[in-house]
């Protein structure tokens, strides 16, 4: 689903994001730009982060999740 239609950023995104082992939603935001510009996704963009980093932790952080368009594995 289209968490931010601003961006055009899904959960799937956001969960790749948060496998590759992104550390938090200030680096997320940085990373894909989500809930940065009219904020109405952010609620639901933080829920689908937090959820997400969870079931991902210990994983490596990359250094740039920029345009990350891969499948929720």
């Amino acid at each position: 689903m289209i968490v931010c239609l601003c961006h055009r950023i899904s959960d799937r995104d956001i969960a790749r994001a948060a496998k590759e082992g992104c550390p938090d939603y200030d680096a997320l935001q940085e990373d894909l730009r989500v809930g940065t510009s009219c904020g109405a996704c952010d609620d639901c963009a933080r829920t689908v982060f937090a959820t997400c980093s969870c079931a991902g932790a210990g994983t490596a952080h990359h250094a740039s999740h920029a345009g990350a368009r891969a499948a929720f594995a």
